[in-house]
């Protein structure tokens, strides 16, 4: 119960955000919170990340449900127990359950993150994609951990192979 409601919490915090960001800013309308690496800037996107797939709503409607559906099961016979997993699960459930939303109901996603990182005008997302990526990252890290402990197990402290 405890990773669905950091998928809620998620998806109210994204939600908020962009309902914010569309009452308050015109589009391309932007504020500068560190200059130079973070600005709040009112933006589009009716394609995947970086705006790749523009337009291909009925494709994203089918895959989010998929990877909803994928998830609530993963949560459900493979979290138990396994925090950092449920977390990282509970993010990406929020996440793709935030970006949904959007296309469902705006037919397009809002994006207001605008960072420069080094430099690069890194693209425009927001928090739904920010949940992703941490829960991804976080995925990956338990999956590292667990590659390890199974050879741990398998092959003991000092390397040598148990049967």
């Amino acid at each position: 119960m405890f990773y669905y409601i950091i998928g809620l919490f998620v998806v109210l915090l994204d939600q908020l955000t962009k309902w914010l960001i569309v009452r308050k800013l015109e589009l391309g309308e932007s504020i500068k919170i560190i200059e130079d690496f973070l600005y709040i800037t009112s933006h589009r996107n009716r394609g995947a990340a970086w705006g790749i797939l523009q337009g291909q709503m009925w494709f994203f409607y089918v895959i989010t449900i998929v990877v909803i559906i994928g998830l609530v099961i993963y949560i459900q016979k493979g979290a138990k127990g396994k925090t950092l997993l449920g977390v990282s699960l509970g993010l990406m459930l929020g996440g793709a359950i935030g970006n949904f939303i959007d296309r469902l109901f705006r037919k397009e996603v809002v994006d207001f993150i605008n960072t420069y990182i080094f430099g690069y005008d890194f693209p425009i997302f927001n928090i739904a994609d920010s949940a992703l990526v941490i829960g991804v990252g976080l995925l990956l890290i338990d999956m590292i951990r667990e590659e390890r402990e199974a050879k741990r197990k398998a092959y003991g402290e000092n390397g040598t192979h148990h049967q």
